[in-house]
């Protein structure tokens, strides 16, 4: 099958990146040097690939799933740089790379991020360089929003606590084709080296909490934590770890989370707590 013959299937979230300044401050972004090896998810038709084998990028791997388009970038790209892997970015191996380009299927945003990330407590080893990510607006406003804004969740918490996280670029609907029904932005990230990671504990330790507090982010912390410690103790932790307990989770920042943690971990747990 063609490209010219192919229709953009919804079941794989099918939308091809049209605009051509998005699809440069993709590659700008990305930043790539002789060294680079690009691990780029959902190539499509091509249209980035194209743009990452004009750079100086040593190699250039694409992952995808839908095998009516296999044939069509073979042909496209005949290129000792360029590798194709055939399967689904959930499952299939990942070749050793540095740099990630995705542009993420939207229905599966979460399972990805965790596969090209990790999780607080695990996170992917060794990390990669830089993740250039497209994905939907809602998403990447929540992963690099403020303590105080709307779209700051347990998502930003971790996010920002996995790595350096920004904005690229804002990608409306008319810079694909079919438009998609809902906004996107290209947004990079740059995973903390492991020296730079929080410790297994630590972390373990952060998203317990985080999970008990989201859970009910409307509410304040003194009533979240109450019962884990005594009320004078947990005061005294959170007046270290710089915390308000009339704070809401939403206002408090992914530095000040591990504070918190730590020092709720230094104290001597209530033998009537309960983990809620």
């Amino acid at each position: 099958m063609t490209f010219a013959s192919h229709r953009p299937r919804k079941r794989f979230g099918q939308h091809w990146l049209i605009d051509q300044h998005v699809l440069d401050a993709i590659v700008a972004a990305a930043e790539l040097e002789p060294s680079s090896r690009v691990l780029e998810i959902g190539p499509g038709r091509g249209a980035l690939t194209e743009r990452l084998l004009q750079t100086q990028a040593a190699a250039v791997m694409a992952v995808e799933l839908d095998r009516d388009l296999l044939e069509g970038l073979r042909q496209r790209f005949i290129d000792s740089r360029f590798q194709l892997i055939a399967g689904d970015a959930l499952e299939v191996h990942f070749p050793e790379a540095n740099t990630v380009v995705a542009n993420i299927p939207y229905n599966i945003t979460g399972p990805i991020l965790e596969r090209l990330i990790g999780r607080l407590d695990h996170p992917v080893a060794p990390p990669y360089r830089r993740l250039v990510l497209l994905v939907q607006q809602e998403v990447g406003e929540r992963i690099r929003a403020v303590p105080g804004s709307s779209a700051f969740s347990a998502l930003s918490v971790r996010m920002q606590l996995l790595g350096l996280c920004r904005r690229v670029c804002a990608v409306p609907p008319r810079c694909f084709q079919p438009p998609p029904k809902v906004h996107s932005e290209v947004i990079a990230i740059d995973p903390f080296p492991s020296d730079q990671r929080l410790e297994p504990a630590v972390a373990s330790d952060v998203e317990k909490l985080l999970r008990r507090c989201f859970a009910a982010r409307r509410k304040m912390l003194r009533n979240t934590l109450a019962g884990l410690h005594p009320a004078e103790e947990l005061a005294a932790v959170a007046i270290n770890a710089g915390v308000g307990l009339q704070q809401r989770p939403q206002e408090i920042a992914p530095e000040r989370w591990v504070a918190l943690a730590r020092g709720l971990n230094r104290t001597t747990p209530d033998p009537q707590a309960s983990d809620g």
